[in-house]
């Protein structure tokens, strides 16, 4: 019996600590949470309209005028899947529901590609590389970018945009996926897995159902083509940005809801094995007095 009482005040120690430990993640995540929501909820807005701004002038210019190919749409003979994962786990299924995202879309729609080894590999974070590390051959991965969490400022993440926008130019890569997590608030976080180059054309699509065929007539100041060489580049950049602190914000969402929810279980594991600690207490203090009852009666008959 002293055994059991000693291997429960054992586990109620060890569920003590690590209830600790879960609750100053929680405290620790809830504070990035603060700092990375406001990040992406400034962000949001600005991106979300450049990119439309930008789908408007590609829909209404060709490519010549815009000085790029951004906008074009090409046979996809090569794909570049960037995944945008955390560096680190305890975040629940956040990093395993964006990798099954990106997985989900090379299975169905790049099936063949990666059947003949035409699809690429970019990843953001350690969580997404030590997966596709396992799956994708050492060729089709793309490794430099991995520790990119460790710099989230606006230069250092575009470079990988950059990057993205020059291979796809340059005609190595024919569209450019970007599989990240999407934050709408600390409990939710939505796995994506959006075009990112060409940029999508939702003018042309908005005309097809209204069956219009109206060209926005935009004024262009400086001239059309510096403006656009510049502009361009820029709103791409903006864009991937949203992407990364998208996925930081959901990131520290999911970990503190994670943590929330292992702290609500130790408070549960806590009351069960006290329970089992005071019925076995009581047990053993019960055997003891019978023992006790029962020599004084052999010692007075």
């Amino acid at each position: 019996m002293s055994g059991q009482l000693k291997e429960v005040r054992e586990r109620i120690k060890s569920v003590n600590n690590t209830q600790q430990i879960t609750k100053a993640m929680k405290m620790v995540s809830a504070a990035k949470l603060r700092r990375a929501q406001q990040a992406i909820t400034e962000m949001r807005p600005y991106a979300d309209r450049l990119n439309k701004i930008l789908a408007n002038i590609l829909a209404n210019v060709s490519s010549d005028e815009a000085g790029s190919s951004f906008g074009v749409e090409r046979e996809v003979n090569k794909v570049l899947m960037i995944v945008v994962t955390s560096n680190r786990g305890l975040a629940g299924a956040f990093n395993t529901n964006i990798i099954k995202a990106a997985k989900a879309k090379m299975a169905t729609e790049y099936a063949e590609l990666v059947r003949q080894g035409k699809l690429d590999v970019l990843c953001i974070g350690k969580k997404g590389y030590d997966v596709f590390r396992k799956s994708v051959d050492a060729d089709r991965m793309i490794n430099d970018y991995v520790a990119l969490f460790e710099d989230l400022s606006f230069e250092n993440v575009a470079t990988v945009s950059q990057l993205a926008m020059d291979k796809f130019e340059s005609g190595d890569y024919d569209r450019v996926e970007v599989a990240y997590g999407q934050f709408r608030n600390a409990a939710v976080q939505e796995p994506t897995v959006t075009q990112f180059l060409p940029v999508k054309d939702e003018q042309k699509s908005k005309k097809k159902k209204e069956d219009k065929d109206v060209k926005a007539d935009y004024l262009f100041e400086p001239s059309k083509k510096e403006l656009l060489e510049e502009l361009i580049p820029t709103i791409l950049q903006t864009t991937f940005q949203k992407f990364v602190l998208d996925t930081h914000a959901s990131e520290h969402g999911a970990r503190m809801t994670a943590m929330d929810k292992a702290t609500e279980n130790a408070n549960e594991l806590l009351k069960d094995l006290k329970i089992t600690y005071n019925k076995a207490r009581q047990e053993a203090i019960t055997k003891e007095l019978s023992e006790i009852v029962g020599g004084a009666a052999a010692l007075g008959g």
